[in-house]
């Protein structure tokens, strides 16, 4: 069971390969947290891809077998260094990041900070036009009155506040640094119906994404858009893994086969 010496952060390694980290959804232990029935998910992901990649999950933040953290200390900066503290304790130099919705934003604050991500896979949260003051009204709105389903990755109901905090960290993040040429390939993926309203505020999520395609393209980025499905896609591991498979083994140096279509 490998724990972090500097951050507390419990992670698992599976496979062998290049590497690739994935956060949330997806956690080191998320049988354990989410029960049996949650097993599928997992493997789903895992049996996708660690022929070719070792694959890190982690138990973050605060959550399953890793330390506390304080609410109002997980800011943009804290998650980013103790994201590259846990790929030096696995042994990972340059690696390629995969997020989904909150660890989506996170990754493009990742890809902001370091010069080591190989590629960036960015699930469910525009990399232009991003809702963060919204999801900074509905993460507040929430406290203390938030559903069962959130306590299920929470230690206490005080702990729910660290979304909040982690999105008033990046209020006025210029985020047209999304559109730079950047060194290292970038993908996007959504499901076509995946706007949200949470606490009664809209989250524009795929629509805002898919208003952002030119711009996107311009400065190189791959989108690909799970038409019929919402946010949730993220638990569908036979639609999310074969187009990000694709992208990654096409960049990479792997290969792979893949049969849907993917870009513009």
């Amino acid at each position: 069971m490998p724990v972090d010496p500097r951050s507390g952060v419990h992670f698992e390694l599976h496979g062998a390969g290049r590497p690739l980290m994935i956060g949330l959804p997806l956690m080191a232990s998320h049988v354990e947290i989410f029960g049996p029935k949650s097993a599928a998910i997992l493997t789903g992901y895992l049996d996708r891809l660690t022929d070719v990649y070792q694959v890190l999950t982690l138990d973050y933040p605060s959550i399953g077998r890793s330390a506390d953290i304080a609410p109002d200390a997980l800011t943009a900066d804290r998650v980013c260094q103790d994201l590259l503290s846990v790929a030096d304790a696995a042994g990972f130099d340059r690696f390629a990041f995969w997020g989904y919705s909150w660890s989506g934003a996170v990754g493009l604050q990742l890809a902001a900070r370091t010069d080591r991500l190989s590629a960036l896979v960015i699930g469910g949260w525009p990399a232009l036009g991003a809702p963060y003051a919204e999801a900074l009204e509905a993460s507040t709105r929430k406290i203390g009155k938030f559903d069962e389903g959130a306590r299920v990755v929470l230690r206490n109901d005080e702990q729910y506040a660290q979304w909040s905090n982690f999105y008033r960290s990046v209020l006025g993040w210029p985020e047209t640094a999304a559109t730079r040429p950047a060194p290292i390939p970038r993908m996007i993926y959504f499901g076509g119906d995946g706007d949200l309203v949470e606490a009664g505020v809209p989250l524009p999520i795929a629509s805002r994404i898919r208003a952002s395609r030119p711009a996107l393209a311009a400065a190189g980025w791959t989108t690909h858009e799970i038409p019929h499905h919402g946010h949730e896609v993220a638990h569908r591991p036979d639609l999310v893994v074969p187009p990000v498979r694709h992208f990654l083994d096409r960049h990479l140096g792997t290969t792979a086969e893949f049969s849907g279509r993917s870009g513009f």
